[in-house]
C-alpha cells in the first residue's frame, strides 16, 4: 500500500461519491475544492458515520443540512419526505456505507486490510473531534437540493 501521504484523499473521495451518484442514485452531483479547514460543528445536520479500521484507521463521514438529506433520500429511494424520520436517517447512513465500500479498494488493492464499520447516523446539533496526527479532507457536493459534504479521516495504525 503506498502510503497515506502519497494518496490523494480527495481525488478518491470525489471519485468514490461520484460514482455512487452515478450507479446507484442515478442524480447529478458536482464536486467542489475541498475545504482549507476541518468542520466541526453541525446545527440541524444528519450525518452518517463509517469507521475503517485495520491498515488504515479512520472514518468516512456523509454531512447534510436537514434539507439536503432529505433531498437525497428522494434521489435515492425515489419519495418525498418533508422531516427528518427513519427513511432520512437510513438513506444517509446507507450512502455513507456505499461510498465507505467504494474507497476500500483505493486505500487497499487486496479489500482485506481495511474493514468497515456498521454505520452510525447522527441529527440534531452536535460535534465531530478529529484524530491527531490523521489526514484529512473534506469534499463538498452539490445535488438539487443543495450542499453537503464528504469527510475522509485516515491515519496509518501503527
Amino acid at each position: 500500500m503506498q502510503s497515506i501521504e502519497q494518496i490523494d484523499l480527495s481525488q478518491i473521495v470525489v471519485q468514490a461519491t461520484t460514482e455512487i451518484y452515478d450507479t446507484m442514485i442515478m442524480a447529478e452531483i458536482q464536486s467542489g475544492e475541498p475545504l482549507p479547514n476541518p468542520l466541526s460543528d453541525f446545527n440541524r445536520y444528519v450525518s452518517g458515520i463509517v469507521g475503517l479500521a485495520g491498515l488504515c484507521q479512520g472514518m468516512l463521514a456523509i454531512h447534510a443540512p436537514e434539507k439536503v438529506a432529505m433531498g437525497i433520500t428522494n434521489d435515492f429511494l425515489g419519495m418525498e419526505v418533508d422531516s427528518v424520520d427513519d427513511d432520512v436517517k437510513d438513506a444517509i447512513s446507507e450512502l455513507a456505507n456505499m461510498v465507505g465500500g467504494s474507497i476500500k479498494p483505493a486505500l487497499s488493492p487486496n479489500g482485506k486490510d481495511i474493514q468497515l464499520s456498521l454505520p452510525s447516523v447522527f441529527h440534531g446539533d452536535y460535534t465531530v473531534k478529529y484524530f491527531t496526527q490523521a489526514y484529512w479532507v473534506i469534499v463538498p457536493f452539490t445535488i438539487s437540493s443543495g450542499q453537503f459534504f464528504v469527510e475522509l479521516q485516515l491515519r496509518r495504525n501503527e
